[in-house]
């Protein structure tokens, strides 16, 4: 498998308001006296306007999912994999599967890149981050840097690729006597040209540490909001990597799940002009939009500045919402660079070549960790970082 193929991964209407003031006039409890000038009635104040409703535009989800700036895509895994053998591999047969190029889906799942466990061996990145939101399996991280880590089930990492990394991303199986399905996103969110070589990091935000935001509507149905990154009521999540672009405060990147019981109600909060919002709808059998209907497999672009009106359909409904300012720069991708010039991508391609961006400190393309081992990240400097 060529390490640089990594590229496969990824690819109302307004209420009406005026005229429902009715001044009440009959049963008046004092006449006013013979003679007497009557006083002129007071008019009932007119009721406020509700906020005007953004404007929303749809289109149908390609792979990977379209991102507008500053993200660059998003790829939604869905894997339903078997019983895990003594390798944490398939305990089924891959007769069928072009293996080390599997994006079949065959029987509901993929090998990907792997040939005995699924996912992704090493394969280099410069110029942007990936952010990985886990939300059912295991995935085991190995990189050029000599960190590795284990993570899954709500944990999310957040790795700045910078001037150039290695890593490797594995699914291994590790339930022997149950399937074991695999659910995430992998949001590739881009760099400035500022922060483009800056040096390699990565960070775990662990679920325990994950807000998770309740809402209960007028008839007590609940939305669920799960903040990865950007604050909702005065609570932020844990801080991004320093030089992401989300460090910026003014960048407003918001990276939130949402869940909605069906019938719930909820209202996105406004953000500044300027800054880009797009939902992306993924479960159940519609979404209110801002009165406009969306159905799941399509994107909404909403106008981030107003408050937008959500109402879950007769199922229940879960959605991506990605939000930022952009960043504005050229983009010239390939493969897995991102920079701003194509001179750049192919300073990135001969820098990869002449010393694979440090090395690789593993005894093999696709590392995974025991099966017994549970949550964990070690870092470059060594330190060992495990969920509270």
């Amino acid at each position: 498998m060529d390490p640089i193929d990594r590229r496969k991964f990824f690819e109302h209407t307004a209420l009406a308001a005026g005229g429902v003031a009715l001044a009440a006039t009959a049963g008046c409890k004092d006449a006013p006296a013979e003679g007497a000038t009557p006083s002129a009635a007071t008019p009932a104040p007119a009721p406020s306007p509700p906020p005007p409703l953004p404007s929303v535009r749809v289109s149908p989800l390609g792979t990977p999912w379209q991102t507008l700036d500053p993200f660059l895509f998003c790829m939604h895994h869905r894997d339903a994999y078997p019983k895990g053998d003594a390798r944490m591999a398939p305990a089924a047969s891959l007769a069928g599967r072009q293996i080390g190029q599997d994006f079949s889906a065959r029987d509901g799942w993929s090998m990907y890149h792997g040939d005995v466990v699924p996912g992704f061996p090493r394969h280099p990145h410069r110029g942007f981050e990936t952010v990985t939101i886990s939300r059912s399996g295991f995935i085991d991280h190995a990189d050029s840097l000599g960190a590795t880590a284990r993570y899954g089930g709500g944990d999310v990492q957040w790795l700045t690729a910078g001037g150039g990394i290695v890593h490797a991303e594995m699914f291994p199986l590790r339930d022997s006597e149950a399937d074991n399905p695999l659910e995430l996103f992998q949001i590739w969110l881009n760099l400035p040209q500022a922060h483009k070589m800056v040096a390699p990091y990565f960070k775990m935000l662990w679920r325990e540490g994950v807000p998770v935001h309740r809402f209960t509507d007028e008839a007590g149905r609940v939305t669920e909001v799960i903040t990865v990154a950007g604050a909702l009521e005065g609570r932020a999540p844990g801080a991004p990597p320093p030089d992401s672009w989300a460090a910026s405060e003014d960048a407003e990147v918001a990276i939130w799940t949402l869940n909605l019981e069906p019938g719930a109600r909820w209202t996105l909060p406004p953000a500044s002009p300027g800054v880009t919002r797009a939902l992306y709808v993924f479960r159940g059998d519609a979404l209110e939009v801002a009165g406009v209907s969306v159905a799941p497999g399509n994107r909404a672009v909403i106008d981030a500045q107003h408050p937008a009106p959500l109402v879950s359909g007769a199922e229940r409904c879960e959605a991506l919402l990605l939000q930022g300012r952009p960043i504005g720069e050229p983009v010239v991708s390939y493969g897995p660079f991102v920079m701003n010039t194509r001179e750049e991508i192919q300073q990135a391609y001969a820098d990869y070549r002449r010393d694979g961006f440090g090395g690789w400190p593993w005894p093999s393309d696709a590392p995974v960790h025991p099966r017994a081992r549970e949550r964990f990240a070690v870092h470059a400097d060594g330190a060992e970082d495990v969920p509270a």
